[in-house]
């Protein structure tokens, strides 16, 4: 398995996929099935925060009166 930190968002949200379906099919063990909880949880935990950072990077561009524009600055509810 991947070092979860390392993992892109979609590379993340992918293996909590799949790690949902096999959950989903009730196949495995007690024990595997609380590995796989476990490893998905810190799957979502770490898809949430790459969109918290995603936010954070989100601008909104201004315009000037004649439609240029002249900068960015934080998107609103940020």
């Amino acid at each position: 398995m991947n070092d979860i930190a390392t993992m892109s968002f979609e590379e993340a949200m992918k293996e909590l996929e799949a790690t949902v379906g096999k959950l989903e099919t009730g196949d495995a063990s007690l024990d595997e099935s609380i590995r796989l909880y476990e490893r998905g949880a810190a799957l979502r935990a770490h898809c949430e925060k790459r969109l918290r950072e995603a936010e954070e990077r989100v601008e909104k561009i201004t315009l000037a009166a004649n439609g240029q524009p002249t900068g960015t600055e934080p998107a609103e509810g940020l």
